[in-house]
């Protein structure tokens, strides 16, 4: 019987999970920027800026996208894992 030789680096995942991780935090910030804005300045009027197509459409994508790319990024298994 051959013994596996685990290496214990004190993280649970390994680095390019981390890196994965960090990308998809950055698409998902990106998200909430397009979806940012579109109020009015006035309060007694109302502003139609909120419903254009980047905030109802491009960004839910955007942040759909990135939670889909965050939730590969904690399962992906590192290379040498077996």
């Amino acid at each position: 019987m051959a013994k596996k030789e685990i290496k214990d680096t004190g993280f649970a995942l390994g680095k390019e999970n981390y890196k994965l991780m960090a990308i998809g935090f950055i698409v998902i910030v990106i998200g909430f920027i397009l979806v940012a804005g579109g109020g009015s300045d006035d309060p007694n009027v109302f502003s139609t800026d909120i419903f254009n197509f980047r905030r109802l459409t491009i960004a839910p994508i955007v942040l759909l996208a990135g939670f889909i790319f965050e939730i590969y990024a904690i399962m992906k298994r590192p290379k040498g894992d077996n």
